[in-house]
């Protein structure tokens, strides 16, 4: 039995920062909307509220019936979790005279509770609500407080039961991870095994008892994600699992080729595809973002479908998703909005008999990559960047031509291997050069150029779902600018993207 805590989604910008924290404790977690509470089972080991945009005092903000998990597991609210709980029971929350936002100083009133076992007095917690906690109901026990607020942390005498108004998985909170840790390891009672090494010998074993003896089809795409859950699968199934790596037209410069030989000195099954002319037929026209992700995502079930019908006994269609895949792609009445669709999460049409398998859904990118360490991944890819899905069909702003991607390929090779000449490549958490649908005017030599704008994109970041730009130094950017600007015809300018996400998006599209 897998234990986990379950986090329930109000919409908080740091659900996802609960549950990095969680995991970085070798505890498996999953984020749940709050409108989609499942049953509670004994693998439920505690349940976490997290913060939310909303007020408990609007009529339309979420409020869950919580009678089935209080008192059944330790619960912890957070922030709009913790007021929710009083104002559910008796309580009052009132708007604060200013929104409190930043760091504070937690005076601990008692020091024994579970929750602050071995927290340092007055340490800083970071705050982030309108909202404030002005009366508990009658069995709630205040353990500690802030200079501007009373109740900044609540326990219900003889539960499992606390709220804290501050954000413990804020990095700027002193003791935020020890914290979470008292209420997960300490209250809950997990036994922190939840390992690369667990998860590989798990998942083996239960993609064996789901696949059987029938053949999984697998679309790999040279990026990490892919490649391990093709490791996973072959560990599990062996021949079982045949690779279909498609040559879609959007990779990077010489993907193709150098990625298909690397798959098969790895032992995989792997058929190479070329169907360029396909995907670009399916693009040709569309400039909207979210019908080019879907072009290509329809174009390859199409390939995949063609593919597996020459092909015996094919039951199962296996995907690299991921967590934040996933994440982003739910969006109910409260939790976090749909930022974009991903071609891999989802089902698949009718006419295509095949199920769904998604063996690293449940994986942050970092702790893909430890899983890809485990399973012997050669270095090469599981260093790798990450690439979208779409490739460089996202990358185009606007219609996509094989004019365009030819002079985005070059460039993108220019500076991705200037990363790597430079060691700035490892430094990086992605890096991307994007074409944009703009044309300025330029000089070279004694003519007057009108050629393509592109802007070269670098972030840091740990799982994907928050990246800061990448501070490269001038003389490399310097470098790189005129690099592309001398040998890449049909593009005289080039400027570098310093937005962090939130607010931008990592890739343009």
């Amino acid at each position: 039995m897998q234990q986990k805590i379950l986090i329930l989604d109000f919409g908080s910008q740091y659900t996802q920062l609960i549950a990095r924290k969680i995991r970085e404790m070798n505890v498996y977690c999953e984020i749940v909307p709050h409108n989609k509470i499942p049953e509670i089972s004994d693998e439920i080991k505690g349940v976490i509220l997290s913060g939310s945009p909303h007020s408990v005092r609007d009529s339309e903000s979420p409020k869950p019936d919580l009678s089935k998990i209080r008192k059944h597991v330790p619960l912890l609210g957070i922030c709009y979790g913790a007021q929710l709980l009083a104002s559910e029971n008796g309580g009052e929350v009132a708007a604060s005279d200013h929104r409190e936002y930043g760091r504070a100083s937690l005076n601990i009133k008692e020091l024994e509770n579970d929750l602050f076992k071995n927290i340092k007095q007055n340490s800083t917690v970071w705050m982030s609500h309108a909202d404030t906690i002005v009366r508990l109901p009658e069995n709630f026990k205040i353990t500690a407080s802030t200079d501007s607020i009373e109740v900044g942390a609540f326990v219900v005498e003889n539960e499992k039961t606390f709220g804290v108004q501050f954000h413990p998985e804020v990095y700027h909170s002193e003791f935020g991870f020890e914290i979470l840790k008292n209420f997960v390891v300490g209250t809950c009672g997990c036994n922190m095994s939840w390992t690369p090494d667990s998860f590989v010998e798990t998942s083996v074993a239960e993609l064996k008892a789901k696949i059987g003896s029938e053949n999984v089809i697998l679309g790999l795409s040279g990026g990490v994600d892919s490649s391990v859950a093709a490791l996973l699968l072959h560990k599990a199934v062996g021949k079982q699992l045949i690779c279909i790596f498609v040559d879609n037209g959007l990779l990077r410069k010489n993907e193709f080729e150098t990625v298909l030989e690397s798959y098969k000195g790895m032992g995989l099954n792997v058929i190479g595809v070329n169907s360029s002319e396909k995907f670009y037929k399916s693009l040709h026209g569309i400039s909207d973002p979210e019908l080019k992700r879907k072009a290509i995502g329809k174009t390859f079930i199409e390939v995949f479908d063609e593919e597996s019908h020459k092909l015996q006994n094919i039951k199962w269609l296996a995907q690299g998703t991921i967590y934040p895949d996933v994440i982003e792609s739910v969006s109910v009445n409260g939790p976090s909005a749909t930022i974009k669709s991903h071609h891999n999460v989802g089902g698949l049409p009718d006419f295509m008999k095949l199920q769904i398998v998604e063996p690293l859904r449940l994986l942050f990118k970092d702790e893909v990559r430890r899983v890809g360490k485990v399973l012997g991944l050669q270095a090469e890819i599981l260093n790798r960047h990450p690439f979208p899905g779409p490739g460089l069909g996202i990358r185009i702003l606007g219609e996509v031509s094989p004019e365009k991607i030819r002079i985005l390929q070059e460039a993108d090779n220019i500076f991705i291997e200037s990363l790597k000449e430079n060691k700035l490549y490892e430094k990086v958490w992605q890096a991307a050069a994007i074409l944009l649908p703009v044309q300025s005017v330029g000089v070279m030599g004694d003519e007057r150029t009108y050629e393509n704008a592109l802007v070269l994109r670098a972030v840091g970041s740990t799982d994907g779902m928050t990246a800061d730009w990448s501070h490269l130094p001038y003389e490399f950017l310097a470098d790189v600018s005129n690099k592309i600007i001398n040998r890449v015809k049909g593009i005289n300018r080039v400027v570098y993207d310093i937005s962090s996400k939130p607010p931008a998006t990592i890739e343009w599209e």
